[in-house]
């Protein structure tokens, strides 16, 4: 980034103060002292617009400590905020200690790694075989398998199997699920298990000859520069380590205690930003595993019938918005962690903090410091269509720049290697099939679905590998800088351009896009062009002092732009939140109303309005607004009975809401057993005997294929005086894409 546009971005930033920024105290690493050994500092003006992303993302909820760190290259930034102790009022620093959690599972891939180019370790090997108290199963586990959350190995199965408090060894820890059988023959499915990772710490310990702890201290933490890291046991904690909080009815509360030993190799070591940022160079700098290796571990890994997983050998791997992410996520008792890292573009990004389950914030955070780092500042938005072929349309376009971009660049300037280029004016004839809109028209949830699978080899790769060529066509036309811009200015920016690129370079017909895709595209760029905001450009709605005073623009701007404009409805969501834990909800339910009203597409906004009305006891309103939803080719997808079901789980804010979204659930899909048996267990929950039967009784009929007659009305039923928490959040999980484009 310039010079100039980081003091622009700067600029902008501190022209509109975030909203109530809090109070906090902040330190950041000395500028040039020796915590920052060879590298140098970012520039004062990108340190400042850095600091004011972090700070506007603290406003918004309860904050504890926050630990941030950035490198590019040799320019290094490291800050800390808010208290490792609120009780002791004892301040976070970049020396601040907290447990990393799931980042683990990216140390032990590692370990095994290492052994696997020493000879020592047969990434084929059947686990059984290294791991002698591990049975043999119905099935082959392979070391393989296991990097890969592909081998069936379960995962958690309830509270009491993740809730250990007492030290356990290795052997007791893998006897904890050795005798639960495989959940599926390894290879057909994915499910992330930190107990399969206990695993590979023990085939560690097999193929090494150490212990767990020695190796990685000698063998990933020295050799990575992470002076404080280390397993996360009673001995190893000092002074610095932060104590651990979690939010309930928006207060912190202390986090129940937990002994990770049990989830060693998966989830069970400790360190500082600085050690995370240190572990993300030496994978940049193939410094821990050979060049070659590296490259394999970020590739994700495949199941077999052909679908990309997202994940590689211990690191989530896929593209975002055209750069190549390689990262891992970890959440427990005490602690939410991040490690993002950009090979082509050689940027690691780490982010801790001693608040629990604050996954989405700390994506939401490294996806603006992205921003602030690799976009010059510059906000991007997706397009909100008011057509759902449009937006069926956009929505390939976007993945083929995102792939194509990522992919290149992960190839080019990273240690990746891009699908076997045979036949590619086969792959621009099946990209022209899949967004055909006659066929989109005819079912739109199955062409999304085609769609959304278009990168995965069992489809060709025809994405990957048609985005690809357009990215070399274009880096050969302007240069590699103009190839770096698009993922700031979007798809249709890189669409547009290679469209002009074939014509100025006379490309064969069989590699261009024509007939009515390139009138799509063209009615697009058209559209888009007319349809911005300027004042927003580099700002955020849920960023800005007065999100109030924006209002009339984006009003203005739906009423002139109907067909196609930039979707605003993550940012109203995010202003929305910040009123619900002030305990505002009718100012809540007004800029909820108002995402809908702007994006009326939108499925995130109405299921998060549908949220709202039922804590508002509007129930009666939440299932024409789910039906909205429902008729939309996203939303065919995304509220789906096992879709649905997922991100009630995930998503709903109390034990009232899941039973009001689930009981609107049955209401949209009749005919789905797994949601009346959810409806059940959630009635039963409640006290609701009569209830709970009467959906098991619906539930049965489903099975066997005879629903009832009679659905349940519109309304969602009883509105239900009784609230209680949201059930336990997984301790551990893998980084979750909050967004369905890439």
């Amino acid at each position: 980034m310039t010079r100039s546009r980081l003091l622009f971005a700067a600029l902008w930033l501190f022209a509109a103060p975030s909203l109530a920024a809090p109070k906090l105290p902040s330190t950041c690493e000395p500028v040039g002292g020796e915590a920052a050994g060879a590298e140098a500092a970012f520039t004062p003006e990108a340190r400042q617009a850095l600091d004011a992303i972090v700070r506007a993302e603290l406003s918004q909820g309860p904050v504890a400590g926050l630990s941030v760190g950035i490198t590019r290259g040799s320019q290094r930034w490291v800050c800390a905020y808010g208290y490792r102790d609120v009780v002791k009022k004892l301040p976070a620093t970049p020396r601040t200690t907290y447990r990393l959690a799931s980042i683990t599972k990216s140390f032990t891939a590692v370990a095994v790694l290492q052994l696997v180019e020493q000879g020592k370790l047969d990434l084929d090997a059947d686990i059984h075989s290294l791991v002698a108290s591990y049975p043999a199963k119905q099935w082959t586990v392979t070391v393989r398998d296991l990097l890969g959350h592909l081998s069936g190995v379960p995962t958690y199965d309830g509270l009491a199997s993740s809730d250990n408090v007492k030290a356990l060894g290795t052997q007791e820890a893998i006897s904890v699920f050795a005798q639960k059988p495989l959940s599926f023959e390894p290879r057909s499915r994915y499910l992330y298990s930190t107990w399969g990772y206990n695993l590979l710490g023990a085939a560690v310990e097999a193929a090494s000859g150490q212990s767990y702890r020695d190796y990685l201290r000698e063998h990933v933490f020295q050799r990575a520069g992470m002076a404080h890291a280390d397993l996360d046991v009673i001995a190893t904690r000092d002074e610095h380590q932060a104590a651990g909080y979690r939010v309930k009815d928006g207060v912190l509360k202390s986090s129940r205690f937990l002994d990770v030993s049990s989830r060693f190799g998966g989830g069970g070591t400790r360190g500082s930003v600085d050690d995370l940022l240190g572990f993300g160079r030496a994978v940049l700098d193939h410094r821990l595993v050979r060049r070659e290796t590296m490259g394999r571990m970020q590739a994700s890994m495949a199941t077999s019938d052909g679908r990309l997983t997202d994940y590689g050998m211990g690191f989530a791997t896929y593209p975002l918005r055209g750069h190549y992410l390689v990262a891992h996520a970890g959440g427990q008792p005490e602690t939410t962690t991040l490690l993002v890292m950009f090979p082509a573009e050689d940027t690691v990004i780490a982010l801790a903090t001693n608040i629990e389950g604050e996954a989405k914030r700390l994506r939401r955070l490294s996806i603006r410091l992205m921003e602030g780092v690799l976009e010059d500042g510059v906000t991007r938005r997706d397009a909100h269509f008011a057509d759902p072929v449009d937006s069926v349309v956009y929505e390939g376009l976007g993945r083929i720049a995102s792939y194509g971009l990522a992919y290149h660049q992960w190839a080019t300037r990273g240690p990746g290697t891009l699908p076997p280029d045979e036949d590619l004016p086969g792959a621009f004839a099946r990209v022209a099939e899949l967004l055909d809109r006659k066929l989109i028209a005819k079912d739109g949830r199955a062409a999304l679905e085609r769609i959304r699978g278009g990168h995965d080899p069992r489809m060709g790769a025809v994405f990957i590998r048609v985005g690809a060529h357009m990215a070399r066509t274009l880096e050969k036309a302007h240069g590699a800088e103009r190839l770096a811009a698009y993922p700031t200015e979007g798809p249709l920016s890189f669409f547009a351009d290679y469209l002009a690129a074939c014509d100025a370079q006379g490309l064969p017909e069989a590699e261009r896009f024509g007939g009515t895709l390139r009138a799509d595209l063209l009615r697009f760029v058209a559209g888009w062009k007319r349809a911005q905001v300027p004042a927003l450009l580099r700002q955020r709605l849920d960023e800005v002092k007065d999100p109030e005073a924006h209002w009339p623009s984006l009003k203005k701007l739906a009423a002139a732009a109907p067909d196609v404009r930039p979707d605003f409805s993550d940012e109203l969501l995010r202003v929305a939140d910040g009123f619900a834990w002030r305990k505002q909800p009718a100012l809540r339910l007004r800029w909820l109303e108002r995402a809908v009203e702007l994006q009326p597409r939108s499925v995130d906004a109405r299921l998060a309005l549908s949220q709202a009305l039922l804590l508002a006891k509007r129930d009666d309103e939440v299932v024409p607004h789910l039906r909205e939803a429902l008729a939309t080719p996203q939303g065919a997808l995304a509220l789906a009975p096992a879709a649905f079901l997922k991100r009630v789980v995930l998503e709903a804010e109390s034990a009232q809401v899941g039973l009001g979204l689930v009981r609107a659930g049955v209401a949209l899909h009749p005919d789905s057993p797994e949601l009346w048996e959810s409806l059940a267990k959630r009635e039963r929950s409640q006290g609701h005997k009569a209830e709970a039967k009467a959906a098991l009784r619906q539930a049965r009929r489903a099975r066997e294929g005879r629903p009832e007659v009679t659905a349940p009305s519109e309304s969602t039923g009883r509105t239900g005086a009784e609230q209680q928490g949201s059930g336990p959040v997984p301790d551990d999980h893998g980084l979750v894409r909050s967004r369905q484009s890439p």
